[in-house]
């Protein structure tokens, strides 16, 4: 039995290694355009091929919208920008009937949400009505308009954006709507090196242009050989340990944490955390999940998914150094 387990196993590798090979063109063709960023790069293909969503934070002029609008054109598929203001309804962003004279009959107006990748700018300043139309799409990939219900493109990416600086006039993302996203990554500024040469192309006006290197069919046959990557049972426990640990921490010897944690990661931290390990897997090219993907990916798998309580936010206690903690007490297998 472990014998032709071994041999699957090496079979997967084979398979992986020639259908993950588009995954270096890709990585070139956005460093080419993007400066550093390294994480940001490496987390848009994580999402991408795991069918995730991601949450960015970062003070403006971080390249946010650039990379999105660059793996878009790098895979040759339709990108969507909507900049979400106070005013903003959900019929501008998913679409409307309108009644057209020439036919005498209401047709559907689609909106932006109907693209393969969608850069929702500040998510936090529209109101609750349009969030709430976002969440469909997102979870559901599809809209519905009037009384008929639209799919939406496949692959489907979308990609919020918040400024954690400026809070005015802001509409927090309840806890039901940021679980909807896999990965929340935190983007920082970039090195004195890089910030040297993006200033440098900035003056000399010299952009490189991305040129469509995938097809957006590679993506969704991409996205099921990322499911077949292995998963032993021994990360299956480490990775529900973990989530585990941010829910009962005093089992696992975080008493300490019991009074700072409010609520830890739900079911779907669990399966986001393994489906964003595979990926990982994946973009290493590697057809099985080592401890290693998974402690990779911890961090902007449940740093939105770990809920503080009052007496943290006093101590000023972060989620992330609990997740730390965390990956520092559980037992790696």
């Amino acid at each position: 039995m472990e014998e032709r387990q071994e041999v699957n196993i090496r079979e997967l590798n084979a398979r992986i290694e020639r259908e993950s090979s588009f995954v270096d063109m890709l990585e070139v063709e956005m460093g080419r355009v993007i400066v550093g960023q390294h994480h940001l790069v490496e987390s848009l293909l994580i999402g991408l091929l795991a069918d995730g969503h991601v949450l960015l934070e970062g003070v403006p002029g971080l390249a946010k919208t650039l990379a999105i609008s660059t793996l878009a054109k790098s895979i040759d598929a339709k990108f969507a920008r909507v900049q979400f203001t106070p005013d903003l309804l959900p019929a501008d962003l998913i679409g409307t009937m309108i009644y057209s004279q020439k036919r005498e009959e209401f047709e559907v107006k689609r909106g932006p949400i109907f693209a393969n990748f969608v850069l929702a700018d500040e998510i936090n300043r529209a109101p609750a009505k349009v969030q709430s139309a976002l969440l469909e799409a997102m979870q559901e990939r599809q809209v519905t308009i009037g009384e008929t219900t639209h799919k939406l493109p496949n692959p489907f990416l979308v990609l919020a954006t918040q400024n954690p600086i400026e809070q005015e006039g802001t509409y927090p993302l309840p806890e039901a709507q940021v679980d909807r996203f896999m990965l929340k990554v935190r983007l920082d500024y970039p090195q004195k090196g890089e910030e040297q040469l993006i200033v440098r192309q900035n003056v000399r006006g010299q952009f490189p242009a991305p040129h469509a290197v995938v097809r957006p069919e590679d993506i969704v046959r991409a996205r099921e050989v990322v499911r077949e990557v292995y998963l032993d049972e021994k990360i299956e426990r480490y990775i529900v340990d973990i989530v585990f640990a941010t829910r009962r921490p005093s089992e696992y010897g975080l008493e300490s944490f019991v009074p700072l944690i409010g609520y830890g990661g739900s079911p779907r931290a669990s399966i986001n955390l393994a489906l964003a390990a595979k990926a990982y897997a994946f973009i290493k090219r590697r057809g099985y999940v080592v401890p290693e993907d998974v402690r990779a990916v911890t961090m902007d798998v449940l740093r939105h998914r770990v809920g503080l309580t009052y007496e943290a936010e006093a101590e000023n206690i972060s989620a992330e150094q609990i997740v730390t903690e965390v990956l520092n007490r559980v037992e790696v297998p």
